[in-house]
């Protein structure tokens, strides 16, 4: 029995059809109208913040009381029609975090839960190789291969150290 269920979920092969099917349906209804940056490109255009966005709002709002104000540099026509685009991709973009963030917290629960089990069973199988059960230790040698200690401490991967799994509880 599990000692540390944190989530027990599982998908039927339909819900997954139906879950594959919306995001390829999704994918095609955006073929050709959405771009894919590199991180370098997301960090030169960043990403305009609230209180810009009333600042555009504004500008949009005087742009059209004032025509006469408009620079020759602004097409005005390019301009709306990014304003409504931005708009119509506002209220989907937040539905779609929403989902991205419940599907990531339920794989975070989902890893926690497999990686301590996994650890529990390394432990097991390492107790069993000391007591020299038979077929347990080239499987005891095959896992602890996973933890072996480069010798720098912190070092930023999820490869667990042997000390990592002696201090866990369980």
């Amino acid at each position: 029995m599990a000692l540390d269920n944190l989530i027990s979920i599982s998908f039927t092969e339909a819900e997954l059809d139906q879950i594959n099917q919306s995001i390829a349906q999704l994918n095609q209804a955006l073929e050709g109208k959405v771009v894919n940056l590199t991180p370098e490109e997301r960090q030169q255009y960043g990403s305009v913040a609230d209180r810009n966005k009333i600042l555009v709002n504004k500008c949009k709002d005087y742009m059209e009381q004032a025509p006469e104000t408009l620079p020759g540099t602004v097409d005005k026509a390019e301009f709306d029609a990014d304003y409504v685009a931005r708009k119509q991709l506002e209220s989907p973009f937040r539905a779609l975090n929403r989902i991205a963030e419940k599907l990531s917290d339920t794989k975070i629960l989902l890893d926690h839960d497999n990686f301590h089990n996994a650890i529990a069973y390394y432990r097991y199988i390492k107790y069993l190789a000391g007591q020299n059960e038979p077929g347990t230790t080239s499987i005891y040698q095959d896992l602890k291969k996973h933890y072996q200690n480069t010798g720098t401490a912190n070092r930023g991967d999820d490869k667990p150290t042997e000390e990592d799994t002696e201090n866990e509880t369980l």
